[in-house]
């Protein structure tokens, strides 16, 4: 007996060990939101930078857009969403300068992929059927290694 205990001690090391730290961490700022969320907590901030193709999170999004622009292989935040949202809108804001946007739903199953909105070289994803849970979001720019100061804002 005390050498199965010892072993199964063993296997959970290992195997607490071999769990990606990275996957809850954020470089910067994270959100809760609950719907009816107040404006103030639906915005974080950050900045741009990093040689890590976005296009390696996925190719394309749930409906074909392409995944774009670099950054770095760590999310720059982490939104849980602690209920259902019937819609939202994830919008990047620079002030005009050519960013991108990677939101990767919860267990990695929903990607929606943002460029320019409108006239506008700042990226946003906007849709609808956001299920509760964890989203990691990556805000990339145009070309590897700039770096772009940035306010990120959601909104129902």
């Amino acid at each position: 007996m005390r050498r199965l205990y010892g072993g199964g001690v063993i296997a959970l090391i290992a195997a607490l060990s071999a769990t990606p730290v990275l996957s809850q961490a954020a470089n910067f700022d994270n959100l809760t939101l609950a719907p009816g969320f107040p404006k103030g907590a639906g915005q974080v901030s950050g900045y741009t930078g990093g040689g890590y193709s976005l296009s390696s999170i996925a190719n394309s999004d749930r409906n074909n857009k392409p995944c774009i622009g670099f950054g770095d292989p760590t999310p720059d935040h982490i939104m849980v969403l602690q209920q259902d949202f019937s819609n939202l809108s994830v919008l990047v804001n620079t002030g005009g300068k050519d960013t991108t946007l990677v939101v990767q739903g919860p267990n990695d199953q929903s990607v929606r992929c943002g460029d320019d909105t409108g006239s506008s070289k700042d990226a946003s994803v906007q849709g609808s059927n956001w299920s509760a849970g964890t989203y990691r979001i990556w805000v990339g720019s145009f070309e590897s290694g700039q770096r772009l100061d940035y306010t990120l804002t959601v909104r129902e």
